[in-house]
């Protein structure tokens, strides 16, 4: 499914694709020992704006979150899911996930549902053995993307990869990164109406979660 805009010729209607009718923005990025996951904050029903703090990016556990974009009930939905299926291997395996295995979770529990799928595109970002960062994404029905770098997801996505690409450094330490997936995030909303009102930020260390609201623009 694409994130295009489709006019019914006969009706002169113009149909809105799913994953575009609340908008969302969502980008994770690999620094040194590190990690940062941010999103917008707007809720929408297409260009009317509904709330301007909604949830996009949860915690898993102190070193795993995910970023859900696409349509706001199945971002709900799929993330209580989600915490099900990790508390049950809390309890059996009596440790926390690692990232990769995280990432094939919620793949499975994607693919799982590929005839009517949840509308979501998540974005997963953790740090895994030697806090090696790991960062991937993947469709609503599950096919991932890893990266070394930066994933993005949402409305927004063609803007944040122009931004994260001119921007994104190697090896970056934590406020830098910090600077760095913000700058991105605020410039890239800015050029999408669907996505944007602020941004919410993690930056993730092994001994510490840091986050933070952006404040944007309003409008």
């Amino acid at each position: 499914m694409g994130n295009d805009v489709l006019i019914d010729r006969s009706t002169n209607i113009v149909v809105i694709q799913i994953f575009e009718y609340n908008g969302s923005a969502v980008v994770a990025m690999v620094g040194k020992n590190c990690f940062a996951i941010a999103s917008d904050r707007r809720l929408g029903v297409q260009l009317q704006t509904i709330a301007t703090d909604f949830q996009r990016i949860s915690k898993i556990h102190d070193h795993l979150f995910i970023g859900l974009s696409g349509l706001a009930t199945d971002v709900q939905t799929l993330y209580q899911r989600l915490v099900f299926r990790h508390k049950l291997y809390q309890l059996r395996e009596e440790r926390n996930m690692k990232p990769e295995t995280f990432a094939s979770l919620v793949s499975a529990v994607l693919y799982e549902k590929r005839f009517g799928p949840y509308l979501c595109q998540p974005v997963i970002a953790g740090l895994g053995e030697d806090n090696k960062p790991f960062i991937c994404t993947m469709d609503s029905i599950g096919a991932k993307e890893l990266a070394k770098d930066f994933v993005v997801s949402g409305t927004a996505s063609e803007s944040l990869y122009g931004a994260c690409e001119a921007m994104y450094k190697p090896d970056m330490e934590a406020e830098e990164l910090f600077e760095t997936i913000s700058q991105a995030l605020l410039s890239s909303v800015d050029r999408d109406c669907l996505s944007g009102w602020g941004g919410h930020v993690y930056v993730v260390t092994p001994n510490e979660v840091k986050e933070r609201i952006l404040k944007g623009r309003m409008d």
